[in-house]
Parts: C-alpha cells; sequence; structure tokens
C-alpha cells in the first residue's frame, strides 16, 4: 500500500514522502468485518495519520453513529483537522463526496455506504478526486464475508471509531 503513496521522483531522491492526496486523486473502497479490529490498525491508520500531516481537513461522511472522538485521539489523529457529518442518505453522501473530493479542502474524504456504486458513480468520485488531488475512501461492512468461499479477494477491516 505505501508503495502507492509515494511519488516515485521524492522516493528515489531520498526526500520525504509524498501522499497520494498532493499528487493525484483518488477513490478506494474498503470492505471490513466488524470482528476483525486488526488490518484497520496496520493499514488505515498509517495513512490517515500521513494524510494528516497536510494542512488540509479529513472529512468523515458518517452513518447514524457519532465519531468516537476519544478513539480519534488515542489514534494519533488529530481533531483539530476532523470534520464530520452524519445522517445523510445513500444518494446525499454520495453527493457530499463528490463535491467534498472536488473542493480540494480535503485530504481524505470517508464515506461509509452499503450499496455497491454505478459506474457512473465510480467515474464521477474519480474524476472529483482528481481534480481536488483527495484520496476518497468508501468504507462498507461485509457482514457476509467468508474466507475461501470464492468471491473476489476484499480487504477488511473493523471500525471501533464508531460508537
Amino acid at each position: 500500500m505505501r508503495a502507492h503513496l509515494l511519488n516515485s521522483e521524492t522516493h528515489h531522491s531520498g526526500h520525504n514522502p509524498v501522499s497520494v492526496s498532493q499528487t493525484s486523486g483518488c477513490i478506494s473502497e474498503l470492505n471490513y468485518d466488524a470482528h476483525n479490529p486488526s488490518l484497520l490498525t496496520m493499514l488505515l491508520f498509517p495513512l490517515l495519520k500521513q494524510l494528516a500531516e497536510q494542512s488540509r481537513w479529513q472529512l468523515w461522511l458518517t452513518p447514524e453513529h457519532k465519531l468516537n472522538r476519544l478513539w480519534l485521539q488515542q489514534s494519533g489523529l488529530p481533531l483539530e483537522k476532523s470534520m464530520q457529518v452524519t445522517s445523510l442518505s445513500s444518494s446525499d453522501t454520495l453527493q457530499s463526496m463528490t463535491k467534498a473530493l472536488r473542493s480540494g479542502n480535503y485530504s481524505v474524504v470517508m464515506i461509509w455506504i452499503s450499496k455497491s456504486l454505478t459506474d457512473n458513480e465510480r467515474d464521477e468520485l474519480e474524476q472529483a478526486a482528481s481534480e481536488g488531488r483527495s484520496l476518497g475512501l468508501i468504507m462498507r461492512e461485509n457482514t457476509g464475508f467468508r474466507v475461501g468461499t470464492g468471491q473476489e479477494n476484499r480487504l477488511k477491516i473493523h471500525l471501533p471509531l464508531l460508537h
């Protein structure tokens, strides 16, 4: 994952890594398992901490639950650069994500949705992320995920950040 976050010129010249949102934008989907927190700690936290080094905000478009501020503090994520919007419908969440990504005000915009994206929705989000040079993370709880069932390979992440 880290290799995707480095600007190749910076990496080879020995300077500090540049996060993806400083060079281009992208959208990524993370399917998580609510009973397995290890990947969240190993993958998501370092990414969010790296993005927090930028002057831009982190936007959390969450479901009906409030973001756990104590969890944010304990994880080393900056409260002063974190903004949360709750209780949006699925279509409002996607529209809000598109606008936020396009604005360039956020290093990362995270949403929680249960439905799969259409090709048009994905294309629009990818275009907005590129324009705003931001990272869009689509979080989806995958309650039916079973290893070895022949489903496509998906990342499973536990999210104790909501309460």
